[in-house]
C-alpha cells in the first residue's frame, strides 16, 4: 500500500503561497522593518492561524490583512483588503501545477500496486485542486482531513485494512507526513520540496531505516 500526500509532493503549493508573501512584503513597504523581520511577524500569524481556523487560502488571505493591520496599527480599508486578495488570485482560483514526472510515475504505480491519497486542508478548497488534478483516478480512495497525526494513520490502517508495516507514506512534510506515519508503524519516502512551508518543518532521524529519502518523485519507480 503507497499513501500518497498532495501539496507539495503531488503538485506545487507552498510556492504559490510564497509568491504572494513576496508580493506582500513588497507591497507593504513597512518604515522601519524589513522583509525579514515582516515574515517573521507573518510567520507567527499564520503558525496562530493554523491552530485556530486550519489551513487553506481563505486562512492564509485572514493572516495577510491580519498581519497588515498589525503593522500599520489600524484596521485595513475596503480597498486595502481588495489589493490583498489582488495579490492572492492564484490561490483563490485554485490553479493546479503538477510535479515533475507525477502523472507517468503514477500510472506505472497504479498498475504495480493500491495507492491511497491522503491530504490535510480545508474540505473544499483540497476537493477542487483534486479534482482539477486529474489524478484521482490512481488511487483506491482520497481522504481530506484537518490535520495529519498519529491517530490518523492508525485510523487509515484500519479503514482499508492493510497492514502498517506494509505501507509507506510519501510526502515532503517531516511534521505531517513522516514522522507521525513513523510513530503508527508505518515506513514512509521523503520527498523534499524547497519551497515546503516553514511550519512543516521538522527534524528526521538520519538512522531511521524505515524512511526512504529521494530526490525526485520519477525516483519511485526504482523502489516501488
Amino acid at each position: 500500500m503507497l499513501v500518497f500526500d498532495a501539496d507539495d509532493t503531488l503538485w506545487e503549493n507552498n510556492v504559490l503561497f510564497e509568491r504572494v508573501i513576496d508580493d506582500f512584503l513588497e507591497w507593504v513597504d513597512h518604515p522601519t522593518l524589513d522583509r525579514t523581520e515582516i515574515r517573521a511577524i507573518l510567520d507567527d500569524i499564520e503558525r496562530a492561524n493554523s491552530v485556530a481556523h486550519g489551513y487553506g487560502s481563505k486562512v492564509f488571505l485572514h493572516s495577510l490583512g491580519e498581519c497588515f493591520e498589525h503593522l500599520r496599527e489600524r484596521p485595513a480599508t475596503d480597498a486595502e483588503r481588495r489589493e490583498i486578495q489582488d495579490l492572492a488570485v492564484a490561490l483563490v482560483e485554485h490553479r493546479v501545477e503538477l510535479m515533475p514526472g507525477v502523472a507517468e510515475a503514477l500510472d506505472e504505480l497504479a498498475c504495480r500496486h493500491e495507492l491511497l491519497l491522503l491530504t490535510k486542508g480545508e474540505r473544499e478548497e483540497q476537493q477542487r485542486k483534486l479534482d482539477a488534478s486529474d489524478l484521482l483516478h490512481h488511487f483506491r480512495a482520497a481522504h481530506i482531513v484537518s490535520e495529519k497525526t498519529v491517530d490518523t494513520y492508525r485510523w487509515l490502517a484500519k479503514e482499508h485494512g492493510f497492514d502498517p508495516a506494509d505501507a509507506w507514506m510519501i510526502g515532503n512534510s517531516p511534521r505531517s507526513d513522516i514522522l507521525p506515519a513513523r510513530a503508527a508503524g508505518m515506513n514512509a519516502v521523503f520527498i523534499p520540496n524547497e519551497n515546503t512551508w516553514v511550519l512543516e518543518h521538522d527534524e528526521l532521524d538520519p538512522t531511521d531505516e524505515g524512511v526512504l529519502h529521494l530526490a525526485t518523485f520519477p525516483d519511485l519507480l526504482r523502489h516501488f
